[in-house]
């Protein structure tokens, strides 16, 4: 998901939260402005259709023009039409448009059991698992990542086919203020004690470390890294997958939510910070109000401009091998479509050494591109940090993933432990009864 074409909130809002999210009045999908050529999957047609909605200027839209520059050069004969739609515009219509004979060749969509994975089950995209052996996507992409790519039958996300290939990706770190570090002798901590040190040092200076916002996702995802830091990838399997009981009581989510307790309590977050946004948030930390800023590579491009005065830089947070963050959306190919083989094509495009070499130049964290070619100092620490997670199958997606509605249980849990209105204790009550009953609803036991 990139932020160009929407706001953090839905950005971060899952596939699940923004299905469960009151609809509102739609503009049309396309189901009178792609003709017949875009078709049902008879014969092949010289117009090569595709759906996107990344805005032209960013890292993703500057990557896929000169993809489509390198497809029109390996396929003069055919006609490219590119039709922008929406973020929302796909997740509220694609079911719809997807059964009739009007369709593109190629899509832009999200990633989930909600999304991708609901398409997948009904039989409206294309597997791809034959497509990825033979072109060697299931080599060039880390096993995390291609856990998005995969659903089963009943459209359950990190098994079974193929359905979707991502070529980019996100993830969540720390962007800090390095004046504000040097004006207070501090270096970049490299483990979670060295963490504390850094933010207990800020408090007795009066300053509060972290900029925080508990209306939505950022307070989430500085939770779920707090357990990640107690955690393996069994618990992202148990958690994310379904694949064993998540223990709510003790184990990583206990000790995680703990320690978030105990930051509250020694302040290392804001006390008005449960009413904040993400936008709030990250505009006080650009702002220079607060010395650190945990959240993802989405903020990246608006940190590098907003910022150009100030000397900021970035780093893993310490103590974990473990990170919030997935591929970005997939490139799927409908059921429906006219030309398949010409899609598939313009996925090996899109994850060619030249298009990804793009994408990393630009911000957009390539999947299979290599950071040593990245003039930029810092785009280049972003985009190996990257590459050094995924070699460490180190991607963990979001807390919000795994049931339907989570998210806003979640945001109404981080809320209640800043303002001190509920414990830990009964906030992972809470938590367990949400996820739970969403689980059952999903999971049928044999």
């Amino acid at each position: 998901m990139n932020s160009t074409k929407r706001n953090h909130t839905m950005k971060r809002r899952n596939f699940n939260a923004l299905l469960a999210a009151t609809a509102t009045s739609l503009l049309g999908l396309g189901l009178t402005g792609c003709g017949p050529s875009s078709g049902s999957s008879g014969k092949g047609s010289d117009t090569f259709i595709i759906w996107d909605y990344e805005s032209d200027d960013s890292a993703m839209g500057q990557a896929w023009a000169r993809a489509v520059e390198i497809f029109k050069e390996k396929h003069p004969e055919v006609t490219v039409k590119i039709e922008d739609q929406t973020f929302e515009q796909l997740q509220k219509n694609a079911k719809i448009v997807l059964t009739g004979d009007d369709v593109p060749d190629i899509m832009e969509y999200n990633k989930g059991n909600s999304t991708a994975g609901q398409l997948a089950s009904q039989g409206l995209i294309e597997p791809l698992t034959e497509q990825a052996t033979e072109r060697g996507w299931d080599t060039k992409l880390a096993a995390s990542l291609q856990t998005t790519a995969r659903y089963t039958e009943d459209g359950l996300m990190g098994d079974g086919d193929w359905y979707g290939v991502p070529n980019y990706g996100e993830y969540v770190f720390v962007y800090y203020n390095q004046d504000m570090f040097n004006a207070a002798g501090l270096s970049v901590p490299t483990t979670l004690k060295e963490f504390e040190a850094v933010c207990d040092a800020f408090v007795a200076a009066g300053q509060v470390p972290l900029a925080e916002a508990g209306s939505e996702y950022p307070m989430g995802q500085l939770w779920y890294q707090l357990i990640l830091a107690h955690a393996d990838r069994s618990f992202v399997d148990a958690y994310q997958l379904f694949k064993s009981d998540v223990n709510w009581t003790s184990g990583p989510v206990k000790q995680g939510t703990d320690k978030l307790v105990e930051w509250i309590g020694k302040g290392y977050i804001a006390a008005d910070s449960a009413g904040l946004t993400a936008e709030d948030a990250g505009t006080a930390f650009i702002n220079g109000s607060f010395p650190m800023f945990v959240s993802g590579s989405w903020w990246f491009g608006r940190i590098v401009s907003d910022m150009a005065k100030t000397n900021w830089d970035q780093f893993l947070f310490p103590g974990a091998n473990l990170f919030p963050g997935s591929s970005g959306n997939l490139w799927v190919v409908p059921a429906n479509a006219k030309n398949k083989e010409l899609a598939y094509d313009f996925i090996d495009i899109t994850l060619s050494e030249e298009v990804q070499a793009i994408l990393g130049e630009k911000g957009g964290l390539p999947v299979a591109g290599d950071p040593a070619t990245i003039k930029d100092d810092k785009t280049r620490t972003m985009t190996d940090n990257f590459a050094q997670i995924n070699e460490k199958d180190g991607l963990a997606f979001y807390p919000d993933w795994p049931v339907a509605g989570f998210y806003d249980q979640i945001t109404s849990a981080m809320q209640s432990l800043i303002n001190g209105s509920k414990s830990g204790e009964q906030v992972l009550a809470d938590l367990k009864a949400a996820y739970e009953e969403g689980k059952a609803e999903i999971v049928v036991e044999d």
